[in-house]
């Protein structure tokens, strides 16, 4: 039977600790900038980009990975989509309806994580953990022509199919569906996983995206409207655990999860932007990030 389970303690569910960002980050949010008389000057944001690639809404879509993500602050090609807002300590995510992925109709100006730099190919499973934390607001998202804000997906948790996985159902690529995305939706934060259409399917149907549906949304009961605010999502063999602002949880475990464990997995994170409206846009502002394994 499935269980899920909402509550108001913040985790201390055990995760492997061999983190990617070593720093303590409560200590490194941002570069507080000094000038010579003592006053600060200007704020920047403390995230490792080591360990990610962003994919711009631009071109087939582009994208940037290690190393050359690093050097985001003077890229060009980055610039438009991904910079520092000095003023806050800010990593700026903007985007628009643009170019898109072969398995999506939407743009986005997003991290994916790459625990090799540069690499797809090494990934990880609920069984081995994840942990990624964040700080972030969204300060500006278009409204369609009756005032409703539009949605944006601010993380995931995506499925990957092995090469072996991937020829045996005979797909042409390595994509799984997304177990978790987290969406700001109307000013609050609302959660989408997915489920089994069928329990009893085989492990080779299991790896089809066929098999799996979207379970029943989500959404924290707290806005966050456009104020920065706390996100943590933990992932363990068979459970889920998103923790809004240290304090609100919400826990899927079940069945469905546990099966989930036949795919590889990967963070995401930034601004996808629920729109293909000519006109619309969104920004979204990361202060932290961080990811552990």
């Amino acid at each position: 039977m499935g269980l899920i389970l909402f509550n108001c303690e913040p985790s201390s569910e055990e995760v492997p600790i061999n983190t990617q960002v070593e720093d303590d980050p409560t200590e490194d949010v941002v570069d507080d900038t000094v000038s010579e008389n003592g006053e600060l000057d200007y704020l920047l944001p403390e995230i490792d980009l080591s360990h990610w690639k962003v994919t711009l809404p631009i071109g087939g879509p582009d994208e940037v990975k290690p190393p050359e993500i690093l050097d985001y602050a003077t890229n060009e090609a980055l610039l438009p989509y991904m910079y520092n807002d000095s003023t806050d300590g800010s990593l700026v995510f903007y985007t628009f309806p643009g170019s898109s992925t072969p398995n999506s109709t939407y743009s986005r100006t997003e991290l994916r994580e790459q625990m090799v730099p540069g690499s797809n190919n090494t990934n990880w499973t609920f069984s081995e953990g994840g942990r990624m934390r964040g700080t972030l607001s969204v300060p500006f998202i278009s409204e369609d022509e009756n005032g409703n804000k539009y949605r944006t997906i601010i993380m995931q948790i995506h499925g990957r199919l092995t090469n072996e996985q991937r020829d045996l159902i005979g797909e042409d690529d390595n994509n799984a569906p997304p177990v978790l995305k987290i969406y700001w939706n109307d000013g609050k934060v609302r959660v989408h996983t997915k489920k089994l259409k069928d329990l009893n399917v085989s492990d080779e149907e299991l790896l089809t995206t066929s098999a799996w549906e979207d379970d029943e949304p989500y959404s924290f009961p707290n806005p966050v409207g456009t104020e920065k605010f706390s996100l943590e999502v933990i992932a363990t063999e068979g459970r889920i655990e998103v923790i809004l602002n240290g304090e609100e949880s919400f826990i899927k475990e079940n069945e469905d999860l546990e099966k989930w464990g036949i795919f590889e997995n990967y963070f995401k994170a930034g601004n996808y932007l629920i729109s293909k409206d000519e006109g619309t846009s969104a920004t979204v502002k990361y202060y932290e990030l961080e990811v552990e394994h």
